[in-house]
């Protein structure tokens, strides 16, 4: 088993000093417009100073129309130029890789935030969300492209694309979600287009050693654990990838789809001939023990969120002590505060039952 101490190569730009990224989590700390606060400079720079080998910001929508929650950083237009430099200048002063997570919520876009009907691939009664036409989606391809060289220009190492948990490109990727009968809707294949346009655009455009990575997950939101498989297999043999970012909400738990139950959900996705491709996944990788035994399991990274908020510092605590296990729940404001949370993003957590304490 590879030790989680170990540097991790890519086929593409810097190494990772250790096998620990850190979990692209939402906080609700930048400004209205989409602008880098002092709060959240302050989260994602003290998480790099912790160790973590490539510290990743949170979800960053690249249309203004795909907010999908409040105080979300930016990165669709270039007055958010100067706040991104700023974060990545300093995550690379503390030694690790930087990424900007490329997002656009979609249906799960709250229209009393954008201030008009959400958008998806097919229109949706349940969010009152309107399809795209043809050419919204290829102008959505575009921004996305924009977005990663955005993020290029401020000098950050990498993105990955935000491809899972039902946000946009996800939704084209459900059979159910999306009814298109354009090139961009009913075969499996069509309903990737958008996701491989992107990839293909962000290679093409970007310098050669930028990292990019994408984000999937398998379950939910009407997916088909087949189709993921699918499409996870040809981006790593395309190779225009440098990781594989799994979101499985438990590494070590079985699909939910009968015919491929009597094995772990992750299994599916580490058997994958990846070539120079890495994998890490995130899903309850919440103890030493748990990121000792998600390694075992064929990742090559493990991504972490959860205890990533409860110590800015648990790469660290954990290549110290293998058997290292974060602060019980709930925990106090007070402990928040300390690991560099701000009111915002405190109470946000109050949301995830259990965590702060009252």
């Amino acid at each position: 088993m590879t030790d989680l101490a170990t540097p991790l190569a890519f086929m593409r730009g810097p190494a990772m000093s250790n096998r620990f990224l850190l979990a692209p989590l939402t906080n609700t700390q930048s400004h209205a417009d989409g602008t880098l606060s002092d709060a959240e400079f302050h989260w994602l720079t003290m998480r790099a100073r912790g160790g973590f080998g490539l510290t990743m910001t949170c979800a960053a929508h690249v249309q203004a129309c795909g907010q999908g929650f409040p105080g979300q950083l930016g990165i669709f237009d270039d007055r958010h130029l100067a706040g991104l430099a700023r974060l990545a200048g300093a995550i690379k002063e503390a030694g690790s890789l930087s990424s900007v997570q490329l997002h656009h919520a979609g249906l799960r876009a709250p229209a009393g935030l954008i201030g008009h009907a959400p958008v998806g691939p097919s229109e949706d009664s349940e969010t009152g969300a309107r399809a795209l036409t043809t050419a919204e989606v290829e102008r959505l391809t575009e921004d996305f492209i924009a977005a990663a060289l955005r993020a290029e220009r401020a000098g950050f190492d990498g993105v990955e694309i935000h491809g899972a948990h039902g946000y946009i490109l996800c939704a084209f990727l459900s059979p159910e979600l999306n009814r298109r009968t354009d090139r961009y809707g009913g075969s499996a294949g069509n309903r990737a287009r958008l996701i491989v346009d992107i990839v293909d655009g962000i290679r093409a455009r970007c310098r050669p050693d930028f990292q990019l990575g994408i984000r999937l997950s398998p379950e939910r939101f009407g997916l088909r654990l087949a189709e993921i498989v699918v499409l996870a297999t040809r981006l790593t043999a395309a190779a225009k990838i440098d990781y594989l970012d799994m979101s499985l909400w438990d590494v070590f738990k079985e699909p939910v789809e009968d015919e491929f139950k009597g094995r772990t959900l992750l299994s599916y996705f580490s058997g994958i001939p990846r070539g120079g491709v890495r994998l890490g996944a995130a899903g309850k990788i919440t103890s030493g023990g748990a990121a000792r035994a998600a390694m075992a399991a064929g990742l090559d990274f493990v991504v972490i969120g959860r205890s990533a908020i409860l110590h800015h510092d648990f790469p660290r605590k954990v290549i110290a002590d293998p058997d290292f296990t974060p602060a019980v729940l709930p925990v106090s404001e007070a402990h928040l505060r300390a690991e560099g949370l701000s009111d915002h993003f405190i109470a946000y957590m109050r949301n995830w039952k259990g965590f702060v304490a009252d």
